[in-house]
Order: structure tokens, then sequence, then C-alpha cells
């Protein structure tokens, strides 16, 4: 088994590498249909992290991982599950993408909008659309005699 690389990301502009030590790969069989080979090929990939013991994720990286993956997590450990393909060994990629993409996007920092003004053309079309509409219901009244 290969470490898992994180690319480079707003998180973790170095890119992250996780050795392969801490990573828990588990096989079984996977459900569905698969011919011949479906009772004997243990093809379904079980990819496991535990995020508050890797040496790989700074404190910071560590809470913000935490927090956001908070929903999938058995505890601390971030498990992924790929059975999509027959083979294991595209299984085992396919798991490896997904935690990668995964941890890469719980890494991200919140990026909060900022404040900007109206500019003058949008506060003049405002004006000129509620003064339009104010003839308009004007012009509804019945007339003064």
């Amino acid at each position: 088994m290969n470490d898992l690389h994180i690319p480079p990301g707003p998180g973790s502009p170095d890119g992250i590498v996780v050795p392969a030590s801490e990573l828990v790969e588990q096989f079984s069989r996977s459900s569905g249909p698969g011919g011949q080979g479906v009772n004997t090929a243990d093809s379904r990939v079980q990819l496991s992290l535990d995020l508050a013991t890797t040496t790989v994720l700074n404190e910071s990286q560590r809470e913000r991982a935490l927090a956001r993956l908070s929903a999938r997590l058995t505890g601390t450990v971030l498990t992924i599950t790929a059975s999509e393909h027959r083979s294991q060994l595209r299984n085992r990629a396919a798991a490896r993408q997904r935690l990668s993409e995964l941890l890469r996007d719980a890494l991200m920092p919140d990026v909060r909008r900022r404040r900007t003004k109206p500019t003058a053309g949008s506060r003049r079309r405002r004006l000129e659309a509620k003064r339009i509409r104010s003839d308009i219901k004007r012009n509804r009244r019945r007339p003064t005699p």
C-alpha cells in the first residue's frame, strides 16, 4: 500500500502526504451481481483514517477537519467505502481518491463574503423603478373632482 497524496489547496498550500501506516484498509465481499467471482473475491474496500491521531495535520487543520466531517465520523475515524468496481484494485484507487478529495475540501478555510455597497448606477435604476411604479399606482386612483 502506498502513501496517500492530497494535492495542494487553500487549506494546505504544500499538499499533504498521509503515510500508508496511518491508513487502515479492510476488504470484504461486495454486494450485487458479479458472475462466478461474486462469492470468492473480496472487492469492496473500506479505507479508514483516524483524524485525531494522524501526524500529518496541524492543530488548526485537525480542528477544522473534525468539525466539518463530524457527520461522517465514527468517533474520530473517517471511513470511506468503495464497491462500485468489480476489481479490488480499482476500488482501492476509488476509495483513496474520495478520501483525498474529502480531506482537501474539509481543510479549506472559510471564505467570508466581502461586504460591498451598491453602485451608483444600481441605486439610480432602483429609484427610477420605484418612481415608475409609484406613477402607475397613482394613475389607478379615482380622479379627484
